[in-house]
């Protein structure tokens, strides 16, 4: 059976906004679900009204920048007059949940897959795990290639270069703060830097830190890998190697795991899943073939990267 190498284009939107400039705080998304209200809800103008912003304790630039992140990363999703919350968001954060304080780094392992991974409102994430090929990069290297590809994925959409460049400082800082100098906001630690995904090499120069990734958790990798099943390629048994280590939107590039690790961490699946995802390797076709998991099945995996 022909395996996938790529996801279908998630329509031709592209969002390049929304987080104000602020990269995601650890404590934020627990900030914006103490205010949700019984059955996990939150009014939008809860969001924007002085008094409601008075309770968050930050700017009203911050409130914004929380209100996407939470969006961004999957803890919420609008309906209607409201943002509901997600159960399994609701699971981790809640007080005395698997992780109200984000601690864990299965959480900012999880904001990372939503953010690269999905990508759904955060074009320049999605793009720089996936697209960005070069061993070294600045930021200036990289404004026209995310322009080309936001062109291409949206021809209607126009875009400054101040909006695009603003995106890729926010982004790069997301996982590589500054050393020094800015605010005092600029030392707080981003929830995504602990991961070790992206280095400055020099002052400006960046580059990808590639290789196995020890607080990764399997729960968490294992619900990447069917969550880009499921996106990529729905109807098939069983997924090549090679799709699952460099297909755009999958867990190895996303990830940015070597090929050993990506290896290993699929022979250690068959037990972790009760053989409902299982790794063969005969005559050279290395692949891994799946059973029927439940929705309740998918969201244990993620309960597990807490154990």
């Amino acid at each position: 059976m022909k395996n996938a190498t790529t996801i279908p284009a998630q329509g031709t939107s592209v969002h390049f906004s929304g987080h104000e400039t602020f990269p995601l705080r650890q404590m934020w998304l627990k900030k914006l679900f103490d205010q949700a209200l019984d059955g996990g809800r939150i009014k939008k103008s809860s969001l924007t009204d002085a008094k409601a912003i008075a309770e968050f304790g930050v700017g009203k630039n911050m409130v914004a920048s929380i209100r996407h992140w939470a969006l961004a990363c999957g803890v919420m999703v609008e309906d209607g007059d409201s943002f509901r919350i997600r159960n399994i968001a609701k699971e981790i954060l809640t007080d005395g949940g698997l992780d109200p304080y984000a601690e864990n780094p299965s959480t900012a392992w999880l904001a990372h897959w939503q953010l690269a991974g999905r990508g759904d409102r955060s074009t320049t994430w999605y793009w720089l795990f996936n697209h960005v090929t070069a061993p070294t990069f600045t930021r200036l290297e990289l404004e026209e290639p995310l322009a080309r590809y936001a062109r291409e994925r949206d021809p209607k959409h126009r875009l400054s270069t101040s909006t695009i460049s603003r995106d890729l400082e926010t982004c790069l800082r997301s996982y590589a703060p500054r050393a020094a100098g800015g605010s005092p906001e600029d030392f707080a630690e981003p929830l995504l830097g602990e991961l070790g995904l992206l280095q400055e090499v020099h002052k400006g120069q960046y580059a990808f830190r590639r290789g196995p990734k020890a607080s990764l958790h399997d729960g968490v990798f294992a619900y990447a890998l069917v969550d880009f099943w499921n996106r990529a390629a729905k109807g098939q048994s069983s997924l090549a190697f090679e799709t699952i280590a460099y297909g755009e939107g999958a867990p190895g590039r996303v990830f940015k795991l070597d090929e050993e690790s990506i290896a290993q961490r699929l022979i250690s699946l068959s037990d972790f899943t009760k053989r409902r995802l299982e790794w063969t390797d005969s005559a050279g076709l290395r692949q891994v073939h799946r059973k029927e998991l439940s929705k309740e099945d998918i969201k244990d995996l993620i309960r597990r990267a807490y154990d």
